[in-house]
């Protein structure tokens, strides 16, 4: 890749990116990050040998590409504050501030393409996925460009409607945390029942991570998996009973539908101005 690349933060997410990036062969020195914080920019340096500006119109002088790692609270007020210099070298914008919509930051930012990721934790790992979304205004270069960066920590795929990355967010963006609550509740189960702590979080976490893998690997349903796992009048169904019976699935439909809504209402919120 041969586009020079701003991050303007260096967070968890912006860090994954770098590591990313380089890892498949990006050379550090097309990559330069600003962020407030003097440590961090420290140890992006040592660590990949990046190059660093203390603040952000320094660092997207030269840029190709402006990727937005800051909070959503924080990116009007970035977008805004370097929009002279967007005009003048129109880079490509990409987001992964969470909840805000494309067509506020081309506003903010005056006009220029811009795409909307939304990552999720595991690219802290390199085995993320990220959905991305452009507008007609977004060159097929430009997607490409796109996907190529994200695709350096994980999966990436394409939404058709800006709305669907509130479903996103609730089910990827968010859907982590649903599986660590999982994996809480296993542990905690196994405790209670007379199993050592260490033995109980074994289980649970390996438990998940076996079955994550299943599923990705393999071209049957989640649904036929768990049927294969279901024998008649065993453990497993016993077990499944009683969460149908408790309404499971409708509480975990309205939880999700909780999160996507929070996320349509955070757009509104932040992208008002």
């Amino acid at each position: 890749m041969k586009q020079r690349i701003a991050f303007i933060g260096g967070g968890n997410m912006g860090r994954s990116l770098i590591g990313g990036l380089i890892a498949k062969g990006m050379d550090p020195a097309n990559i330069v990050v600003a962020d407030p914080y003097a440590p961090t920019l420290q140890s992006l340096q040592t660590d990949y040998k990046v190059r660093t500006a203390s603040n952000n119109a320094d660092a997207v002088r030269d840029a190709d590409v402006v990727l937005l790692a800051v909070k959503p609270q924080m990116l009007r007020d970035v977008v805004t504050s370097l929009q002279e210099q967007i005009l003048s070298t129109r880079p490509l914008l990409i987001s992964i501030a969470a909840g805000i919509l494309a067509v506020d930051i081309q506003r903010w930012a005056g006009g220029v393409q811009v795409v909307r990721c939304m990552p999720n934790r595991p690219a802290l790992q390199g085995c993320g996925v990220t959905a991305l979304y452009a507008n007609d205004q977004v060159t097929a270069a430009n997607r490409a460009l796109s996907e190529q960066i994200l695709g350096a920590v994980g999966a990436t795929l394409w939404v058709q409607h800006e709305s669907d990355m509130d479903t996103v967010t609730a089910i990827s963006g968010s859907g982590p945390a649903y599986f660590f609550l999982l994996i809480e509740m296993l542990e905690a189960a196994g405790q209670s029942m007379g199993l050592s702590a260490e033995v109980a979080r074994k289980l649970a976490v390996e438990t998940a991570y076996g079955s994550g893998f299943m599923a990705r690997e393999s071209t049957d349903s989640p649904a036929t998996l768990r049927q294969q796992v279901t024998s008649k009048g065993g453990t497993t169904e016993a077990a499944l009973k009683h969460l149908e019976a408790s309404n499971v699935r409708a509480i975990f439909s309205q939880a999700v539908t909780a999160a996507a809504q929070r996320s349509a209402q955070l757009a509104k919120e932040l992208g008002s101005a």
